[in-house]
């Protein structure tokens, strides 16, 4: 399957419901040119922008109100977990319930690949926010690095997360695959999907079938193959769902709308901004 021009890109985005579930359209990268990625970006069904710390909520959140088509992931990363306030649970609880745009608690979890937080308060402010999510009834956006027995620990000994979730840019194995889907939740497919050297992801998607994946971006970082070294941005999940499409040997049209689907379902839509 041949991958899209530029010049196609946006007759594909207008006639399929295209959907990137992890954005981060509030970061700096974006600060020169926000106007026309914004234009961009409205065009697609569904962009969840996901926050990483308590800092960078605010900003987030403001983002899904000037987009129609976005809606809003809340919690602190890891490499943030050192500097969360003592109220900062009851802070994103009361944001979750004042706001509608605020679909999922994310990104949390586990890094152990830079440790820019001690693993003791990583773990203990990643509990905290499952927590609060089965709380609210809300999925969950993982984000595992060099830590997925860890993370997958952690989330038995808490118990079932009641709506699932997505593990962001998955980099893990088969076997991890299989147990965070039995788990009730869905891998997160971006641009590295694309990359030369990355079977074992693409071998991932092959097996779990696409009703068990989402497509994302993780913009401003992470672009597919065409456009490595550059900034990444919402419209190019085009090349993502294309890869996925070209695995699963299916058209791009069925490839896009299963996964469209699978989005508004872990996010409780019931339906997109088109």
């Amino acid at each position: 399957m041949e991958f899209p021009t530029n010049d196609s890109i946006e007759e594909l985005i207008d006639s399929l419901p295209f959907v990137d579930t992890h954005a981060h359209l509030h970061m700096r990268h974006f600060e020169n040119d926000w106007d026309e990625v914004a234009k961009r970006s409205k065009r697609l069904s569904l962009i969840v922008n996901v926050s990483t710390s308590e800092e960078d909520i605010g900003p987030t959140l403001e983002v899904s109100q000037r987009l129609d088509n976005t809606y809003v992931a809340i919690g602190v990363h890891p490499h943030d977990s050192k500097d969360v306030s003592p109220s900062y649970i009851e802070k994103l609880a009361q944001l979750c319930r004042s706001n509608p745009k605020v679909v999922a608690i994310g990104e949390i979890g586990l890094d152990f690949f830079r440790n820019i937080s001690p693993p003791d308060v990583q773990k203990k402010v990643f509990e905290d926010q499952l927590l609060l999510a089965n709380e609210l009834g809300l999925p969950v956006i993982l984000h595992v690095r060099d830590a997925y027995k860890e993370v997958y620990d952690i989330i038995k000994s808490v118990g079932p997360i009641g709506r699932g979730g997505i593990v962001h840019a998955f980099s893990g194995d088969t076997h991890w695959a299989k147990l965070f889907v039995k788990e009730g939740f869905l891998i997160g497919v971006g641009g590295p999907i694309t990359y030369p050297k990355n079977e074992m992801l693409r071998q991932v998607v092959k097996i779990i079938g696409m009703e068990n994946v989402v497509t994302e971006t993780d913009c401003p970082y992470l672009p597919p193959q065409h456009f490595r070294g550059k900034r990444n941005e919402p419209t190019y999940v085009v090349y993502v769902a294309t890869k996925i499409a070209e695995i699963m040997e299916q058209s791009l049209e069925t490839t896009v709308q299963i996964i469209h689907d699978n989005a508004l379902k872990i996010f409780g839509l019931r339906e997109s901004n088109r």
